[in-house]
């Protein structure tokens, strides 16, 4: 009813729409770059936070330190020759003065200061030092420095070995310089795919449509992020989410009103009723879809994370942004241009298309029972390692796959050292003699060194530094319980506080996934409640909900496999196996990826309620749902895998690891749940699909559905309504 009156009010001002639309879109196209300028690249505040307020501590009191790892300088010695060799030690204290005095100072611990074994590996010939610089602007911390300290040490040596430099940041820098597009080069990418694809599925000049839609949307979703970046902060990430994912949603939503309105005009419509017609059906699935998309977004807001609530920011606007250009814009174009574009329109092939999924769907029916084993089978087998599942920050050799960098880290593997020294963990103690909080950590499991040097850089303002420097990387099992340990012994001393990425990491899955379990509760019920009213159902809804949490996890458990445990991540980039995902990245993929698949859904389920109240039967209203949204649903699913996989050729494992996941499942969701175990499951409930109980739905505003009665006798079901003419 609303979008029908919304589409009369639209064709009667077709003039006013298009120069609104033109307005906002130059206005978004000028205000792109400065909304890009505007964003942080700020990844992890953590207000309130114990490990957060320690780095923040560490940062205002040293000026270095913290959430920033320190650089580390590597030196392997010629054979023959160890640390205590003659003169090694004082060329090893000039190299890293020399270091120190490039990136400007900081903090420095190495072999040179007090003879720590822990510094060297067993057999005296490789050794390291802790370098931590005054951090700068952007991320990484020390992206500015790190070509100066490079072309510093490239003169300098140690018993005749180079000098050379990794850490988290190296790694990651080096990475970023060998590989990766900006935004604007992903959004080419994927709209080029987009555009193979819908000139696929239209065969005429409409393949252009949806582009344009697209385009559109995403440039007046970045007007409205670069007024949101006046009064929020904004995460830098934003812009990549604002492009792909708009470009995946807009396309969907033009794509089934397009369709709708195809199959409109074949059946004998004059064009604007055939507009008018297309808008109150698929315009409505639109609307209830778009909105579905919304809410799971903004989910995100309630995360007590500024990072993540600026990604709520971003995915609830560029949902709604692309509804209103499909309710308004998309009608105006269909009804004056609309017929022009149709050249040249294979009818047979349309129908053919749809001949084949009408094919598919007939067979799913055929054996329910079977189909939905099979399915609910894959999944639980991919279901079963989340529960392996760790949260940490990859392992340090994910960063990067070759370079200087991570020759570097492979030699202080090789040496026995490891690159659990990449991310140490510093105690920040009050007073200037650390020395007792110190030998009681040197005790701890994990612990491989600890380092306490009596210098004003490691003691100011009435406090003292401590690095402990790890056996594992926080992304093992090990590296977290000897955080863990570190964490229990520095609480014996009072006002000790512990920092370092590894206690922020932890500090960040206390924050997103503490309440995670009343945010997933009241998303899973918004959603419920939307579909409830949409199709008029009590179990169809229930049923997308959890199919919706069950393809989420077999998404995570895909996440597990191909880079936690590198089956994908190795033979795709170059990349080991993580060890660990992001923290971030599992409430990310699940907001995003429950509120896109939901799409998938709607479209399906608002199709097979229109056959059901036509035909009055359960399995003709499954062939038809699937028969009639199949080509759009793998279309549409096609367009957003481009999408992120054009993300994935991003710098940053971390990145990857994100468009990686979204892919999987959107590629899951459109293929095991809706071909197969959606049409399969509903058949199987039978007239119990269609029953909405009568409070609920007065409550919600919709007719209800009655108790079930008898199948209908096969003589009176009529033909689906979109068997009039071809699809």
């Amino acid at each position: 009813m609303l979008v029908a009156a919304l589409t009369r009010w639209v064709l009667r001002h077709k003039a006013l729409v298009v120069l609104v639309w033109l307005g906002l879109t130059a206005a978004g196209a000028a205000s792109a770059p400065r909304a890009i300028q505007a964003m942080s690249s700020d990844f992890g505040s953590l207000p309130g936070r114990p490990g957060y307020e320690a780095n923040q501590q560490i940062r205002r009191v040293h000026g270095n330190g913290g959430d920033a790892n320190p650089l580390v300088l590597v030196v392997q010695l010629p054979k023959g020759t160890t640390v205590d060799s003659p003169g090694v030690r004082a060329e090893l204290a000039t190299a890293v003065a020399r270091a120190a005095q490039t990136v400007g100072g900081g903090r420095a611990a190495s072999y040179a200061d007090g003879g720590d074994r822990g510094f060297v590996s067993a057999d005296g010939r490789t050794t390291f030092a802790l370098l931590y610089p005054p951090p700068g602007p952007g991320f990484p911390a020390y992206a500015a420095v790190l070509p100066h300290l490079e072309q510093a040490l490239d003169g300098i040596r140690v018993a005749g070995s180079p000098v050379q430099v990794t850490g988290t940041d190296v790694l990651f820098a080096q990475s970023s310089r060998a590989e990766g597009p900006g935004v604007l080069a992903e959004t080419i990418a994927g709209g080029v795919g987009a555009l193979v694809v819908l000139t696929i599925v239209f065969g005429s000049l409409l393949a252009a449509v949806p582009l344009v839609m697209a385009a559109t949307a995403i440039l007046v979703t970045f007007l409205a992020v670069w007024g949101l970046t006046a009064i929020a902060e904004v995460s830098f990430v934003v812009q990549f989410l604002v492009a792909l994912i708009g470009l995946g949603v807009a396309i969907d939503y033009s794509l089934l009103v397009i369709l709708r309105w195809r199959e409109e005009r074949a059946w004998g419509l004059a064009n604007d009723q055939a507009v008018q017609q297309a808008m109150a059906t698929a315009g409505t699935a639109v609307l209830v879809s778009g909105t579905t998309v919304a809410i799971s977004l903004a989910a995100l807001l309630l995360v007590p994370v500024p990072f993540l609530r600026s990604m709520g920011y971003g995915g609830l606007l560029i949902p709604l942004v692309s509804v209103l250009a499909a309710l308004t814009l998309l009608p105006v174009v269909l009804a004056t241009v609309g017929p022009w574009l149709e050249w040249p329109w294979r009818r047979a092939a349309r129908a053919l298309a749809r001949g084949r999924w009408d094919a598919w769907a007939r067979l799913v029916v055929r054996r329910p029972g079977l189909s939905a084993t099979a399915a609910l089978l894959v999944l639980g087998l991919l279901v079963v390692p989340v529960a392996s599942l760790r949260l940490a920050t990859p392992a340090p050799a994910s960063l990067a796959s070759s370079g200087p960098a991570r020759h570097a880290l492979d030699e202080l593997v090789r040496s026995g050292i490891g690159a659990g020294i990449l991310s140490p963990i510093e105690v920040l103690v009050d007073g200037n003699d650390p020395s007792t909080t110190a030998a009681s950590l040197r005790g701890a499991p994990g612990v491989r060194a600890v380092t306490a040097p009596d210098r004003p850089a490691w003691r100011r303002d009435g406090t003292s530094l401590i690095g402990v420097i790890p056996d594992a990387p926080a992304s093992t099992p090990e590296g977290q319980a000897t955080l863990a340990h570190v964490q229990a012994i520095s609480g014996q001393t009072p006002g000790a506080r512990v920092g370092g990425t590894a206690a922020q990491g932890q500090d960040f899955t206390a924050a997103v996934y503490g309440n995670a379990p009343l945010l997933i509760g009241l998303l899973v019920l918004a959603t419920f409640l939307l579909l409830v009213r949409a199709v008029r159902s009590l179990l169809l809804p229930l049923k997308a909900t959890l199919l919706n949490a069950l393809s989420v996890a077999a998404t995570f458990g895909l996440l597990v496999l191909t880079w936690q445990r590198g089956w994908l991540s190795a033979p795709a980039w170059g990349v080991q196996a993580t060890g660990a995902l992001t923290e971030w990245v599992p409430i990310m993929v699940f907001a995003f990826l429950f509120g896109l698949s939901m799409d998938y859904e709607v479209f399906i389920l608002v199709r097979m309620r229109e056959a059901y109240d036509t035909t009055g039967s359960t399995t003709q209203a499954a062939v038809e749902g699937i028969a009639s949204t199949g080509r759009l649903v793998t279309s549409a699913a096609v367009i957003l895998v481009l999408a992120f996989v054009s993300l994935a050729a991003t710098p940053g494992t971390e990145v990857k690891l994100f468009a990686t996941g979204m892919a999987l499942g959107i590629l899951l969701d459109a293929t095991l749940i809706r071909a197969l175990l959606v049409p399969a499951l509903v058949v199987l409930v039978g007239r119990w699909n269609w029953w909405l109980p009568s409070p609920l739905a007065r409550l919600l505003r919709v007719a209800p559905s009655p108790r079930p009665a008898a199948a209908l006798p096969a003589a009176t079901a009529v033909q689906p309504a979109a068997d009039r003419g071809p699809a």
